[in-house]
């Protein structure tokens, strides 16, 4: 069974929204406006590319992504790998033709279909709500968390509020920067 890895820029109160600088939320770009950048705080996003061999995400990411992350260097490792993107509402003619392999997929049945076939990990970048449903329908198998030392308040969030049994997860690796970063990587304990 394949790994499926959540991988996520998140503030200390939970918010994921708009790390990056995309438009429409208030603390846009937060994770560099904010904080000092260190380049061995971020040595796991290069891993993950290495390590990955197929990336999953919802419609909204997939829109923010697939225009840029194609051209750019830092995000070579994913032009190639094959990627998987959940969405009822997206279409064939809405797939950009110069990021590799896409497929669409249309529920979570076949997400956990997905996890049963050959091949290594499967990553999860940005999907707020994607995340969540995942993570509520037992999916995901670990997390990559650079967490930020910001309180951002409202915005979208890495987990859901859904009222659910606990769940155990297990840190397996982690680290503090000088700058407060703090990477956490944490297995789901079944």
């Amino acid at each position: 069974m394949r790994t499926l890895i959540s991988t996520a820029f998140i503030s200390l109160d939970g918010v994921v929204e708009a790390p990056g600088g995309e438009p429409g939320y208030r603390n846009s770009g937060w994770t560099f406006k904010n904080v000092d950048f260190l380049p061995e705080a971020f040595d796991i996003k290069g891993r993950e590319q290495k390590e990955a061999e197929a990336m999953l995400m919802g419609r909204v990411s997939y829109e923010a992504f697939s225009p840029v992350w194609p051209a750019m260097e830092d995000f070579a490792d994913y032009k190639v790998m094959p990627k998987y993107v959940v969405s009822t509402t997206l279409t064939e003619d809405d797939l950009v033709s110069n990021w590799g392999e896409t497929t669409i997929v249309r529920s979570l049945d076949e997400v956990a279909a997905l996890k049963q076939t050959e091949g290594g990990p499967i990553i999860v970048h940005g999907s707020a709500a994607l995340n969540q449903s995942l993570s509520d329908a037992g999916l995901i198998d670990r997390y990559h968390l650079i967490v930020f030392p910001l309180l951002l308040g409202a915005g979208k969030r890495l987990f859901s509020a859904t009222d659910k049994d606990a769940q155990k997860l297990q840190l397996v690796e982690h680290e503090v920067y000088a700058n407060g970063l703090q990477k956490n990587v944490f297995d789901v304990v079944r």
